[in-house]
């Protein structure tokens, strides 16, 4: 047998097998919750804290962060998975009470309660619904599909390995549920981690663990004003980044949602954080950089390169298949979320409420799935993959983290007043941004930046708008609580 139909045997083995593990893991336990969304969404409240934390980790640790970290080939980047920590945090300690307190099935299901009102819950539901079809799913595919094409080398085009993809991906979502998505994210998300590990450690011995000849931008964390991550941007709109990625994004938060007390899901967030700060920094950048050392500046194409260089035959062929589950496993959480945000921000509110869920969901699959191919081909043709997602992260996430921030922080805000400042934050970071826009990156600052600008805006046009426009004045919660009980006081 020659070594490639030895890798492709054992890749086929193991991706079969974490099938049929997670059949096992999810049979018989598909109505424990009389809720249709509940169950199909939340996987009936069910999700122990060891799922809720593979399933985190795994849903964001994929090619995009893989293949696109290591493709930039410096240690900079590890300044991402850093940040994440904080935002893991947040998520355990700010967020989640919220969430649990509120029964919520969606992130956005929060904003219709603080605001009294469907149509923000639907205007937001539908930026993180377009977030999903435009953005991540595409990525995930084309990423995805770039690796396994560098590793195997094969002469295959990339839309036919994109198209397998995208086909049992949804068979996942479809059929299983986020149950389905949880189990077959923390059986991969062992295997990749301790494969990820193995390529650290290899990389380092294909080097004898010497860096010497790498230019020393490549190595420090301390970037300058032209590199990918300057210092001060960690002082602006990085942490708001990161609370906007763990606390607010429906396809994160609905893993750590689906447990079945805010206890147990506190627990598992905890877990991805300390993953996130051993674990993370080391396998997004250090074979990148040696692979700079080895073969010079090859973007993209670095981690499948590396990885089919320093492992033997047999072992690529295990990491093909950890990687592959990745690539299914954070796509179809991207289905399943999007899907969820359709059914239970759009469809039932506005459309008809007397719905049954998994055929709905299929037909929404079918078609997210469809778009997401036909984006494939337009993320092939992006400098680096990671750098693109980062840039138009900015579009919605500012615009909608600050809707929570107004929502968290005051009382009697008009929902009117925050629909229209997240279209303003949209059309602002888009116009600060974008290259045929004629105030592109005023006074070259940084994108991160621009985030954070962008965020300020968009708070104080809704509390500007609020008074002016609809005659309401926002007061800060505890402050209002405050206020009542002295007129109790003063009254008795």
């Amino acid at each position: 047998m020659s070594p490639q139909a030895i890798q492709i045997t054992i890749f086929v083995f193991v991706t079969a097998l974490i099938g049929f593990l997670t059949y096992l893991k999810c049979r018989g336990q598909g109505h424990r919750s009389a809720n249709q969304n509940r169950e199909y969404f939340l996987a009936g409240g069910g999700l122990s804290w060891i799922f809720v934390a593979g399933s985190i980790t795994l849903t964001n640790l994929s090619t995009d962060q893989l293949v696109g970290m290591n493709g930039n080939q410096m240690a900079l980047l590890a300044l991402w998975e850093i940040a994440a920590v904080v935002g893991l945090i947040i998520l355990a300690k700010v967020f989640l009470p919220v969430y649990y307190k509120n029964k919520c099935t969606t992130t956005t299901e929060l904003l219709e309660q603080r605001y009294q009102s469907k149509h923000i819950r639907a205007v937001i539901g539908f930026l993180f619904f377009l977030g999903s079809a435009l953005i991540y799913m595409p990525a995930q595919l084309y990423g995805g599909s770039l690796f396994m094409k560098t590793m195997f080398n094969v002469d295959i085009p990339l839309m036919y390995i994109a198209t397998v993809f995208a086909i049992v991906g949804a068979i996942y979502a479809v059929f299983g549920g986020l149950r389905a998505v949880a189990v077959s994210d923390t059986y991969s998300g062992v295997l990749l981690l301790g494969m990820a590990i193995l390529i650290v450690v290899m990389a380092l011995i294909a080097v004898d663990f010497d860096f010497s000849g790498i230019p020393k931008e490549r190595l420090t964390l301390i970037g300058d004003n032209d590199s990918p991550i300057p210092w001060h941007t960690l002082l602006t709109g990085m942490i708001f980044i990161q609370m906007f990625y763990w606390g607010t994004n429906q396809v994160i938060t609905q893993r750590a949602m689906a447990a079945p007390n805010l206890k147990e899901a506190q627990k598992g967030v905890y877990a991805a954080a300390t993953i996130r700060f051993l674990i993370v920094p080391a396998i997004i950048v250090v074979p990148g950089i040696i692979a700079f050392k080895l073969y010079g500046d090859i973007g993209d194409a670095t981690y499948g390169r590396i990885v089919g260089d320093v492992l033997p035959v047999w072992l690529s062929g295990i990491f093909a298949a950890a990687m592959a589950a990745a690539v299914l496993t954070s796509f179809n959480s991207n289905l399943n979320s999007a899907t969820a945000l359709y059914v239970c921000d759009i469809h039932e509110p506005y459309i008809n409420s007397d719905i049954n869920v998994p055929v709905l969901s299929g037909w929404v699959t079918v078609i997210l799935t469809a778009l997401a191919l036909a984006l494939v081909p337009i993320y092939a043709q992006a400098e680096s993959i990671i750098n693109l997602l980062q840039q138009l992260y900015g579009l919605w996430s500012m615009p909608v983290l600050s809707i929570f921030i107004v929502g968290l922080l005051f009382k009697n805000v008009d929902a009117k007043a925050g629909i229209i400042a997240v279209i303003f934050g949209v059309f602002l970071y888009g116009s600060l941004t974008f290259e045929f826009s004629p105030i592109h990156h005023p006074f070259g600052l940084h994108y991160i930046h621009l985030m954070f600008f962008t965020l300020i805006c968009c708070v104080a046009l809704a509390l500007i708008v609020n008074r002016v426009v609809f005659g309401k004045r926002a007061s800060l919660i505890g402050k209002e609580s405050e206020n009542e009980g002295v007129e109790a006081v003063a009254q008795s």
